[in-house]
């Protein structure tokens, strides 16, 4: 009576061993393999889903109708800039939010506080200056560096203009030692060279 009691426990007892051992050696080879994998350095390339939309200087100034929506810079306190290229003062944005091509204080394509390495001291001129069509070349050339370099913010956006506005946004490009602009006087570029602050050239 007690040999089959004694039986019947150790049979349990090496059951349970048994399934404790197997999940025991899952869980070690699961592990492994994760860390396999997160230890590869095989980098994923980031690939865009979208075609890339370029407009011409026709089409942009193709769509100043009064039916017409135009997306802007939303965020600046005096001037705006809208998806043509137009800058304008924040009073001058209409309903559609466009600026108002037809009043004088409203230009298309303004560099006016930009240098030669492309780089401007305000926001929404570089937007503006970035947004001509004859930057497609320099742009096209940032595209491809973002693709190589796996840049995620660069693979994401759809058109000129969100690509103008993520490349004229200051970045670690723009700031050394994490805490002062290369160039405070022009801190926002759209070209492939980050700015260079004059006084380091000249020591140089």
């Amino acid at each position: 009576m007690w040999y089959s009691a004694l039986i019947r426990f150790l049979r349990r007892r090496i059951i349970l061993g048994l399934i404790l051992t197997l999940s025991f050696c899952y869980c070690i080879f699961s592990y492994i393999g994760k860390s396999d994998f997160l230890d590869s350095d095989e980098v994923v390339p980031i690939r865009r889903t979208q075609p890339f939309i370029w407009r011409t200087l026709q089409q942009h100034n193709s769509t100043n109708d009064a039916e017409s929506n135009c997306r802007n810079s939303v965020q600046g306190k005096v001037l705006i800039v809208d998806d043509r290229g137009f800058i304008c003062p924040r009073n001058e944005v209409l309903l559609n939010g466009c600026c108002n091509d037809v009043s004088s204080a409203v230009m298309q394509y303004s560099c006016e506080t930009c240098k030669s390495n492309n780089c401007c001291a305000i926001y929404e001129y570089c937007i503006s200056c970035c947004l001509h069509p004859d930057k497609k070349d320099v742009l096209e050339t940032v595209l491809g560096k973002a693709t190589e370099q796996n840049n995620v913010l660069f693979a994401s956006v759809t058109d000129h203009f969100e690509l103008c506005l993520a490349k004229c946004r200051t970045n670690s490009q723009s700031v050394q030692h994490e805490n002062s602009y290369k160039d405070p006087r022009a801190k926002h570029c759209y070209g492939e060279l980050a700015p260079v602050n004059s006084n380091i050239e000249n020591e140089v």
